[in-house]
């Protein structure tokens, strides 16, 4: 599979690119598309991409960017980001994109017992909830 982490350059193509990238999937051998796009709604890179429907899953990065992730104890930015991009991108699978430490991001770093108590519960009910993804 082919991961689209793009954080700079052109927001052009990223689409053109997919459609040909998942060209190569054949019966029974399928190239999976994923993308870690940054979480303010839609990316300025490959945010036209993920609008092609083709990308399998998306992991997006919930982090480095205060108007959609977590701050310290309130997480409502984080959850109107989520519930944006769950409803929007029509991927299988969308992902918590979180840093595992306070020193592996800028910011949006969620203590465990947040993360376990009040941000989880409110978003792995959503029919798109794949997981958490570890920066």
């Amino acid at each position: 599979g082919i991961d689209f982490d793009i954080e700079g350059g052109t927001n052009q193509h990223w689409d053109d690119l997919a459609r040909y990238l998942s060209g190569y999937s054949t019966q029974g051998k399928k190239v999976y598309l994923t993308a870690a796009p940054q979480c303010p709604y839609p990316d300025a890179w490959v945010g036209g991409a993920l609008q092609t429907g083709l990308f399998d899953y998306v992991w997006v990065q919930f982090y480095n960017n205060p108007p959609c992730q977590y701050t310290s104890g309130s997480f409502t930015n984080l959850e109107d980001a989520w519930k944006r991009w769950t409803t929007d991108i029509p991927a299988t699978q969308i992902f918590l994109g979180l840093p595992a430490s306070p020193e592996a991001a800028g910011s949006g770093f969620i203590p465990a017992s947040d993360l376990t108590s009040q941000v989880l519960p409110a978003i792995k009910g959503s029919a798109k909830y794949g997981g958490v993804m570890l920066w």
